[in-house]
């Protein structure tokens, strides 16, 4: 018999996160102040979770102990990118002006950390689904039956054609 799970649509869902960092935010370089100052500050202790996040997912010296996930929202709402069941993908934007070394440094280390991270993502089977699968090709294969056995159309106990699968489903 033919694999019930290859003849069924199945519902994929899956979650797309796109977050823009910004980068640190030096209060002597921007001077920043008032609410862009709270604002920065907002975003340094954002990253530093993040980082502190990234550090303990990525470093095998570590492996197994606590994450701290709930030190921010930005990790709360990454949790499942950062350690979870996915495909994460990290750019880091760089500048070439001396300038910038340090902060483009610090950007690249940052970047090397989240590379260690090492997810395996499979797919998410809902048990369910299969089982109604298995079921409808059971009721197939039984309607299948019962019309070779009386050698023609299969007719209901009122005189009609049984429903077909698609039209039992919708009532």
């Amino acid at each position: 018999s033919a694999d019930p799970a290859a003849a069924v649509d199945y519902y994929v869902t899956a979650k797309f996160h796109l977050v823009d960092l910004a980068g640190s935010e030096r209060a002597k370089r921007t001077g920043a102040v008032g609410s862009r100052f709270k604002e920065s500050v907002s975003i340094n202790s954002g990253l530093l979770a993040l980082g502190n996040v990234i550090s303990a997912l990525g470093d095998p010296a570590k492996k197994g102990s606590h994450v701290p996930y709930r030190e921010s929202k930005l990790t709360r709402l990454l949790q499942d990118s950062l350690g979870g069941n996915s495909r994460t993908v990290m750019i880091a934007c760089v500048s070439c002006a001396d300038i910038d070394f340090e902060e483009t440094l610090n950007t690249l280390k940052y970047a090397h950390r989240a590379r260690n991270i090492k997810n395996k993502p499979v797919i998410n089977h809902d048990p369910r689904q299969a089982q109604l699968a298995a079921m409808q090709d059971e009721i197939e294969s039984l309607r299948e039956q019962l019309q070779r056995a009386n050698g023609g159309p299969m007719l209901s106990m009122v005189g009609g054609p049984l429903p077909s699968n698609e039209e039992v489903i919708e009532l």
